[in-house]
C-alpha cells in the first residue's frame, strides 16, 4: 500500500487527522473509540510512522512558522493575507500547535534570521509566502533540514511542497466568460511576473482569448503587484488603447483599476466590464460589485498546515502538493445581468 497520510486515515477511521496525530504520538486528549478505530485502521493497512520521525517528536517545540520574505510587501494592507493566517492559525490551534510569524523588512533580516528558522530546533516546520524566483529564501530554505511548504507554487523549485489553487485555468474561466458576453477588446492587468500567481494568470489570459481566435496586443497588457496603487496606474494606461473589457489578477488592484476608469468618465460595466481574481470581502461592496475568480483563501491556510504536519509526523519526504479549484462569481461589474448570463 501506498504511503498513507494522516489525513488519510482519518478519513478511513472517521475522525480528523489531528486525532490521528494524537494518537499516534499517544496524546491523551483522544476518546477510547475514536483511539480504537485509528488503532484498528492502522494495523489493517500496515502503516508504520518513520522511526526517525518519530524520535524527532519527542523533541517538537510544537511551533510553526509562517514566514513572509520581503519580496512579499502587502502583508499588512491586501486583506488577501490576514484571511490567509487566519487558516492558519485555525489549524494550528486545532492541531495543539503554537504559530509563529516571522515578517523580514530587509536583505540584513533575512541573512541573519533566516539560516536559524530554517534549521530544526526552535521550529518544527515552517510555511513560507511564495516569493519571487530570484528570492534568497528559496536557496536556503533548500538546503535547510526543517520541513516546509509554500504557500503557492515557488518558482524554479520543482522539489517543492505547496498549495495552491488553479491560477491559470481561474483566469481563463474569466477571460472566456467576458468573451462569451461579447467583449471583443480584452486587457489584463497582471500580477508580478517573477512570481508563479502573476505568470499563471497572464497564461491564462493569454490562452482563453487564442483558444477562441483573438490575438494578443501587446498594448492590452499592463503589469501590477498586486497593490491597489498599481492596479489604478496600469489601468490609465491601458484605457488610451480602448479596451472594452479588463480581466484584472487580483480583486485589490481591480478596485484601483474601477477608481481610474471611474475618474475617466466611463461606466462599468456599459463602457468597460471587470472582472476581478480572490473574491476578497471588499469585491461585494465596491461601486459596482466586483464580479470575480474566487479561491478559498482560508482553506488555503488550514491545509498547508495539514500538510506540513503530516511531513513532520510521517517523516516522508517526497514532495506534497494540494492544489485547489477556482470558481467565478458574477456580480454587476461585467455585465452579464444586463445581458442574462446572471
Amino acid at each position: 500500500m501506498k504511503n498513507l497520510t494522516l489525513e488519510e486515515i482519518g478519513k478511513m477511521a472517521g475522525v480528523s487527522r489531528g486525532t490521528v496525530s494524537r494518537v499516534i504520538n499517544n496524546h491523551p486528549n483522544v476518546s477510547k473509540k475514536a483511539r480504537q478505530r485509528v488503532l484498528d485502521v492502522i494495523e489493517q493497512t500496515g502503516y508504520l510512522p518513520n522511526l526517525a520521525a518519530r524520535s524527532l517528536a519527542s523533541q517538537r517545540s510544537r511551533i510553526l512558522g509562517l514566514v513572509v520574505p520581503r519580496s512579499v510587501q502587502a502583508f499588512f494592507s491586501d486583506p488577501y493575507f490576514p484571511r490567509f493566517t487566519q487558516g492558519v492559525a485555525q489549524a494550528c490551534n486545532q492541531n495543539d500547535y503554537t504559530l509563529s510569524l516571522f515578517i523580514f523588512y530587509s536583505s540584513e533580516d533575512e541573512r541573519k534570521l533566516f539560516p536559524r528558522i530554517s534549521r530544526r530546533g526552535h521550529l518544527d516546520g515552517v510555511i513560507v509566502q511564495a516569493t519571487t524566483a530570484n528570492d534568497p529564501i528559496l536557496s536556503t530554505i533548500r538546503t535547510g533540514s526543517i520541513p516546509h511548504v509554500f504557500a503557492g507554487r515557488a518558482p524554479n523549485f520543482e522539489g517543492a511542497s505547496f498549495v495552491d489553487v488553479e491560477n491559470e485555468a481561474g483566469a481563463y474561466t474569466a477571460v472566456s466568460h467576458l468573451l462569451q458576453l461579447g467583449r471583443k477588446r480584452i486587457a489584463t492587468i497582471t500580477g508580478p511576473l517573477d512570481q508563479t500567481a502573476g505568470m499563471d494568470r497572464k497564461r491564462g489570459y493569454v490562452k482563453a482569448l487564442r483558444d477562441r481566435g483573438h490575438d494578443v496586443h501587446d498594448e492590452l497588457i499592463a503589469t501590477g503587484d498586486f497593490s491597489q496603487t498599481s492596479g489604478y496606474n496600469a489601468a490609465r494606461k491601458l484605457l488610451p488603447h480602448a479596451p472594452d473589457a479588463i480581466f484584472v489578477a487580483s480583486d485589490v488592484m481591480a478596485l484601483g483599476a474601477l477608481q481610474a476608469i471611474q475618474e475617466a468618465d466611463l461606466k462599468v460595466p456599459d463602457d468597460i466590464a471587470i472582472v476581478g481574481f480572490d473574491d476578497l470581502p471588499p469585491a461585494s461592496y465596491s461601486s459596482p460589485p466586483l464580479t470575480t475568480i474566487r479561491q478559498p483563501i482560508m482553506r488555503l491556510g488550514f491545509k498547508a498546515v495539514e500538510l506540513l504536519l503530516d511531513m513532520i509526523e510521517s517523516g516522508n519526504p517526497s514532495p506534497q502538493r494540494m492544489v485547489f479549484d477556482t470558481e467565478l462569481v458574477i456580480r454587476d461589474s461585467c455585465g452579464a445581468k444586463q445581458e442574462g448570463f446572471a
